[in-house]
């Protein structure tokens, strides 16, 4: 199993758009992303902060993808 990288909220947004996910809407900082197959999220986009662990392994749990997978799209 591969550590989960720090990564902040704009840099996600921009790795999970190279694994085909769209930015659906914008609501303050939060940034609702889909994928044309039906999966969703939602990214928090603060300036200058990381994205805990804890949020980043529902971001991905949503996603359905591993940490692994994300250091390729990063």
């Amino acid at each position: 199993m591969s550590r989960i990288p720090r990564v902040t909220g704009p840099d996600l947004i921009v790795a999970l758009g190279r694994g085909g996910f769209s930015v659906l809407r914008v609501k303050g900082s939060h940034h609702f992303l889909r994928h044309e197959d039906g999966r969703s999220t939602v990214v928090p986009a603060h300036s200058g902060e990381t994205i805990g662990p804890g949020l980043l392994h529902k971001i991905l749990r949503d996603c359905q993808l591993s940490a692994g997978e994300l250091e390729e799209l990063l």
